[in-house]
């Protein structure tokens, strides 16, 4: 199989800057705020996002490194497959998340 190449088009901008504090799953915390900017080249694509409430936004684990196909997760004692749970330690570090549009302004959501 081949391999696919995403190419960035934003950063995500969040208040966390470490694994300690950060919320393990984003529902949970709905008081947390942050940005996405989104980068210049892709700025006419944002045109009329600010009709919609909520986006889909899909991610790289930046911080992750390796993986196992059998976790812990946390607050449990039982292993799960990979896939059966919410880690960041994947084979590939790619996460999904929906967050609250509360304004679009220029490439910032």
């Amino acid at each position: 199989m081949e391999s696919f190449i995403y190419k960035p088009i934003g950063i995500i901008h969040t208040p966390f800057s470490s694994r300690e504090g950060m919320p393990i799953q984003g529902g949970l915390h709905q008081d947390s705020k942050g940005e996405v900017e989104v980068f210049r080249e892709y700025t006419e694509g944002l045109l009329d996002l600010d009709g919609f409430s909520h986006i889909i936004l899909m991610y790289a684990f930046n911080k992750s490194e390796g993986y196992s196909l059998k976790q812990k997760p946390f607050l449990d004692d039982k292993e799960h497959g990979v896939f059966a749970i919410r880690s960041p330690k994947r084979p590939n570090a790619i996460g999904l998340t929906t967050v609250a549009v509360e304004k679009v302004t220029d490439n910032i959501i």
